[in-house]
């Protein structure tokens, strides 16, 4: 949702300033086209020049140095705003901000500007507290505007409390979400999508188990990009991988496990993925102590796990549903006898014996089967492409 949009970060004076030096990089790093404007009191902390050299644009801090005779420049970077960003936002441009005072560039720009502002405080823990700057914050959430809750932790002063700005990592992740929410012609808006990810795990005692490689990479990649379509995303994962923002997480272990979280939500679903690397089998019986070596061979009998993707075929109603063929041979034979056993509406298919492709790589090579029609064949791409191109031919093919 960043990519190609006009950010503002808008500082003000407090011993944050230099944590916003890093937030413009990372906007940019996210694809965000940067313009800084700053206070007099944030000057003093850190010089325009740094902001300059990091957004490769001219920083505001005057009003009145209007260097275009055809712009008003407070006017004219209102205008270009598409997310205003006010970091680190202190007592001071909050109170301005809630009661319409606009004495300089950046105050006077914000009144001007009507895209979403994203509101990061920070300052003192009693600054924040004082019921003042709790009525302007409350005010300003009234008007529309989003306030991020500051980090707990040490502060300036010395001491421990409520105050801290966030990381930038978390101030661009809530950014991201803001205009997620704000936008209106996404295809997937307000569209629950299923993705399961991972691979599972069943128990032979508590510290043995069998499992498969899958890192969950291509599930949780696809869970990123039907969230900046606008869906709702719910995740049901089996992998150790960093849960995406975002989307609700559903951290699972086995197959059944699996089942019964994606069954939760399966009626009201309109797209589910089962990217995941699900166990066919289980051991029948789970050792509640760890088995000790033996003298001898041992035996371990399996019994077969749900077979989750095919359940859902039986049951869909309107859901879209996608399954994955893993395969080291016969690739087509395989992928076009579960689409139909399956009774699925796509199935991505990769064979990852590969060396760029399959299990605990970042990228991928996939042939997307779909029932009555040429099978797509995707080359090697980042597993986030990947992702892209299976969720925009779903789309595609259910007219959405």
């Amino acid at each position: 949702m960043l990519e190609n949009k006009h950010v503002t970060v808008f500082v003000t004076g407090g011993i944050a300033v230099y944590k916003a030096a890093d937030l413009v990089r990372k906007f940019i790093k996210a694809g965000a086209i940067v313009r800084v404007a700053m206070t007099k009191s944030a000057t003093e902390f850190v010089q325009p020049l740094t902001f300059q050299i990091l957004s490769r644009n001219e920083v505001y801090t005057d009003t009145f140095d209007e260097k275009e005779p055809e712009n008003v420049s407070h006017i004219h970077l209102a205008d270009w705003t598409e997310l205003a960003v006010i970091v680190p936002a202190t007592a001071n441009i909050i109170g301005k901000m809630a009661n319409g005072i606009a004495d300089d560039m950046v105050s006077t720009t914000l009144m001007a500007t009507t895209a979403p502002r994203l509101i990061v405080p920070a300052m003192n823990s009693n600054m924040l507290a004082n019921p003042a700057t709790q009525l302007n914050l409350e005010k300003l959430e009234s008007f529309g505007y989003t306030v991020m809750e500051p980090d707990t932790g040490f502060l300036a002063e010395g001491y421990e409390g409520k105050g801290r700005l966030p990381e930038p990592d978390k101030i661009v992740e809530k950014a991201h979400l803001l205009l997620l929410e704000k936008a209106s012609d996404l295809p997937l808006k307000g569209k629950k999508v299923i993705i399961s990810a991972g691979g599972t795990i069943e128990r032979i005692d508590p510290v043995r188990y069998i499992t498969n490689d899958s890192s969950g990479k291509m599930g949780h990649r696809l869970a990123e990009q039907a969230r900046d379509l606008g869906a709702d995303v719910i995740l049901v994962t089996a992998s150790k991988l960093e849960h995406p923002f975002g989307v609700t997480v559903r951290p699972v272990s086995s197959a059944r496990e699996m089942q019964a979280a994606i069954m939760s939500d399966f009626d009201d679903a309109t797209i589910i993925i089962m990217a995941a690397a699900v166990s066919d089998y289980r051991p029948k019986n789970q050792a509640d102590k760890k088995m000790k070596k033996a003298s001898q061979d041992i035996q371990i009998l399996l019994e077969e796990n749900p077979d989750i993707l095919a359940t859902m075929g039986q049951q869909k109603t309107h859901q879209f549903l996608i399954g994955f063929a893993a395969e080291t041979n016969d690739v087509e034979k395989y992928a076009t006898d579960k689409l139909k056993r399956k009774n699925a509406d796509m199935i991505v298919a990769n064979d990852v014996s590969k060396e760029h492709a399959g299990f605990n790589k970042d990228t991928n090579e996939v042939i997307i089967f779909q029932p009555n029609k040429e099978a797509i064949h995707i080359e090697t791409d980042t597993k986030e492409n990947i992702a892209k191109h299976i969720l925009l031919e779903a789309l595609y093919s259910m007219k959405l």
